[in-house]
């Protein structure tokens, strides 16, 4: 029982808020990345990600390359910093640097990210807050199945350029299974909503299925 519970509330997570008008579109999301142990508490990661998006409604695809370096303090706290590589057809590709806060205990997640944004051709350095909250339970007795759910807040402090939105920028959710097919790669498969908030305009929200692939070394 208390697996479903702790189930049944990450999937009130992904719930929608109270509807607005919105644009919706559908994408399709991979998220292949591999990670290698220096020692016992130091890890470094590259990640990528291909979104790819209906040219219907003229939504770039995107890809990124972004390069971890993660510290554990303790069994239930990491930090890490990356730098990353952002490209979107069509124009205004990104660089962005950020710093990361990880917290667990027993099935809770959390997880703080700073990140600073320079995008091509925009006004400014931007500035962004991204807490996210979530749960990771696992399925199986022996932990090779894996059920997790998150949401995360994407604050704006600082806007890429002078006229643009500040505060409450954006809402993602999601919920994937995982399995373990080895020590060295686990797959997951899930669906993600991403709600784009933009004040007096209609939001733009993102429907995509995510597949993930990790290779751990």
């Amino acid at each position: 029982m208390k697996r479903l519970a702790l189930i049944a509330c990450g999937l009130m997570l992904i719930a929608p808020g109270a509807a607005q008008a919105s644009d919706d579109a559908f994408e399709f999301w991979i998220n292949p990345s591999i990670g290698y142990a220096l020692d016992d508490n130091t890890a470094i990661e590259l990640e990528t990600a291909q979104r790819l998006r209906s040219t219907a409604d003229g939504r770039a695809d995107t890809y990124f390359f972004r390069l971890w370096v993660s510290q554990d303090v303790s069994d239930r706290v990491t930090l890490s910093g990356a730098v990353e590589r952002r490209i979107n057809d069509g124009g205004r590709d990104e660089t962005r640097t950020m710093q990361q806060l990880s917290l667990k205990n027993g099935v809770l997640r959390g997880r703080f990210r700073l990140e600073q944004r320079f995008v091509s051709d925009a006004d400014r350095m931007g500035v962004r807050l991204r807490p996210r909250v979530g749960v990771s339970v696992p399925l199986s007795s022996d932990g090779d199945w894996t059920f997790e759910s998150n949401a995360e807040l994407f604050i704006t402090l600082r806007s890429n350029s002078r006229a643009g939105d500040q505060g409450l920028t954006g809402l993602r959710t999601q919920i994937a299974i995982g399995y373990d097919v080895s020590k060295q790669v686990n797959v997951s498969l899930g669906y993600l909503r991403q709600q784009d908030i933009r004040p007096n305009r209609a939001d733009q929200i993102g429907n995509a299925p995510i597949v993930g692939i990790e290779f751990s070394f």
